[in-house]
């Protein structure tokens, strides 16, 4: 087997939205489809499997705790061969006018690791950003 090689990527964003309104808006696969563009779906619970960007991501719930908390297992189809999923994690915390969201994502391919933490940014948190202003 090849020498893995692994990263991390740490995120911190703010949302005029409730910590629940953020959860959903991930977990929920109409609300993630709404503000990503893309089909989505999701069994939003415990070992229940989803997929967002028309498939281009995919994996499963580890752990939800509602308006605070998601863990999951995640791929791309452009992941490299023999690489297990990544972990990534969503922390929500009620801050005033809204919620500081923390995104952990570990075990992410290294030769990957400066795309996704720019996809995150540009498929994610600034689309939930307007997708939220929207809603206002």
């Amino acid at each position: 087997m090849a020498d893995l090689k692994f990263g991390k990527i740490k995120q911190t964003e703010f949302f005029d939205a409730s910590p629940i309104e953020v959860y959903l808006a991930i977990i929920d696969p109409k609300k993630h489809s709404e503000f990503t563009g893309a089909k989505a779906t999701c069994q939003a619970k415990v070992k229940g499997k989803f997929t967002a960007w028309d498939g281009y991501c995919f994996g499963e719930n580890l752990e939800l705790i509602e308006g605070k908390k998601i863990v999951q297992s995640w791929k791309t189809s452009e992941w490299p061969i023999g690489y297990p999923p990544s972990k990534i994690e969503f922390e929500f915390k009620q801050e005033k006018g809204g919620t500081k969201m923390i995104f952990t994502q570990t075990n992410a391919p290294k030769e990957q690791i400066q795309d996704y933490k720019q996809g995150w940014i540009d498929n994610y948190w600034e689309p939930m950003k307007a997708y939220f202003a929207k809603k206002k």
